[in-house]
């Protein structure tokens, strides 16, 4: 009787093994051999097969998130790492404390993004990646998360005609937000500095472009009905307009360094402006940005 209750022992012994090693095909197995990476997504564009790669963003930028912005949906503009890579139009949605954004490509050419870069991609399963969407006009969009904006953010794109991942770089640009879009106190206006109608003085940044112009700093700044004008006067006499906010301005004199009268919609965050130059051999708008710093305001 010990003898073969010995031998019912070891037959449970052996079935309960052979059920613990057939857990490895269970639903669970499925589910984890369902996260390997397609043979079909798996190779990456390497150095010799990208053209240029610019930067998208600078020492002087800070990281706007979520929580600096008002829940809503808003134009912005963003900058990619790559020309062949150009978003036409997008719009960013603050909800919930987080935000993301629909991306309207100029072309058809990418079947996948993917947020991080192109190694990461294709180490995960297709269910990782973002797919196109086609609108009612036959151009594609991605929507995307969005960590934070003037941050560059690595975005891997899976070119259909090429079949590899290709490292992007994208960044969405604040600047190009409406002053509505921003919460209450982020923003130093008129108001939240308290500035009565009058004249001020005010140390101004200039980026973007070549590097090679510059304008006046400190800048002359006229306060009227809680609207701020600055008077620009560029290094060089070339430039025959400006654009702010869509509006074309022509310059105040003709004679000298060119200058102009814009206004400003805020302290302390990059606005952009474009300046058009003749000193080329054809005119040539250039984008810039402004940057007026409110701590360094004086009253004349």
């Amino acid at each position: 009787m010990e003898r073969f209750m010995k031998k019912i022992l070891g037959f449970s012994c052996i079935f309960m093994l052979l059920v613990l090693a057939g857990c490895g095909n269970s639903p669970a197995g499925e589910a984890t051999t369902q996260e390997k990476p397609s043979e079909k997504y798996t190779a990456v564009a390497d150095k010799s097969d990208m053209i240029k790669v610019d930067e998208v963003e600078d020492d002087t930028m800070v990281p706007v998130k979520a929580d600096k912005l008002k829940e809503g949906t808003y134009p912005i503009k963003v900058a990619t790492s790559s020309t062949m890579f150009p978003v036409t139009a997008c719009d960013l949605t603050v909800k919930d404390g987080k935000m993301s954004a629909v991306m309207t490509m100029s072309g058809t050419g990418y079947l996948f993004v993917y947020m991080g870069t192109g190694k990461e991609a294709a180490s995960v399963s297709e269910k990782h990646y973002i797919p196109f969407e086609e609108a009612a006009d036959g151009t594609h969009t991605f929507t995307v998360p969005v960590e934070a904006l003037d941050q560059g953010i690595p975005c891997a794109a899976f070119s259909k005609k090429k079949e590899k991942w290709y490292n992007r770089s994208i960044l969405f640009r604040s600047d190009s937000l409406p002053n509505e879009a921003f919460a209450d106190g982020v923003l130093q206006t008129v108001e939240s500095l308290g500035l009565s109608d009058g004249e001020y003085t005010c140390d101004v940044e200039l980026g973007g472009g070549s590097g090679k112009a510059t304008v006046n700093s400190p800048a002359q700044l006229k306060v009227s009905d809680k609207k701020v004008t600055a008077r620009i006067e560029w290094s060089s006499p070339n430039y025959d307009y400006m654009i702010v906010n869509e509006e074309k301005f022509l310059p105040l004199n003709q004679d000298g360094n060119s200058i102009f009268e814009i206004p400003v919609r805020a302290f302390d965050i990059r606005i952009p402006v474009i300046g058009d130059t003749t000193a080329m051999s054809q005119p040539h708008e250039i984008e810039y940005t402004l940057k007026f710093d409110s701590s360094s305001l004086k009253e004349k």
